[in-house]
């Protein structure tokens, strides 16, 4: 009984974190940025959130999940995240899952699955690579269809104004 009430809380954070994630992510289309957002959480307290901010920055790293990774370390005062799981709306691509093993994240969660440039299981699994110095715990599919939707949706109307020109 007390391991299914621990699963059924952790499963009830993850929502929780990754609804944050999401409103995050609403964010982003503000500055024309795709539609991502991402948290990291250390034990039950965020301790930094961002969303997509290439077209903002002109920085094609400014990732939602490396800004909050970055965040994170100044927040901390480290660069080792080992304590830290990062929430994101979208499957890292491989950019930023190399960053959250670079960062020794301890856990890492998803939403949406990425099948072109996933990094975290569709097309690579980077950050559980044993050949690496370091492998992320990996959750998946927590709200996907809610993530996808924001991402189909934004694509939807980027398209419909490109037509429309």
């Amino acid at each position: 009984m007390a391991l299914e009430q621990a699963t059924r809380l952790n499963e009830l954070s993850d929502i929780g974190f990754m609804r944050l994630a999401l409103a995050e992510a609403h964010l982003a289309p503000v500055h024309d940025d795709v539609p991502v957002g991402a948290v990291a959480v250390v034990g039950e307290a965020v301790v930094a959130s961002a969303h997509n901010e290439r077209e903002l920055r002109s920085d094609p790293t400014a990732h939602a999940e490396v800004l909050a990774l970055r965040a994170a370390a100044q927040h901390l005062g480290r660069w080792r995240l080992h304590d830290v799981t990062v929430y994101s709306t979208v499957e890292p691509c491989p950019m930023c899952a190399g960053a959250l093993v670079a960062a020794r994240v301890f856990r890492v969660v998803y939403g949406a699955p990425d099948e072109k440039a996933g990094a975290a299981y569709s097309l690579y699994n980077i950050v559980q690579d044993p050949r690496l110095n370091h492998e992320c715990r990996l959750t998946t599919g927590v709200l996907a269809e809610e993530c996808a939707g924001l991402i189909q949706e934004f694509f939807r109307v980027r398209r419909g104004r490109v037509e429309s020109l």
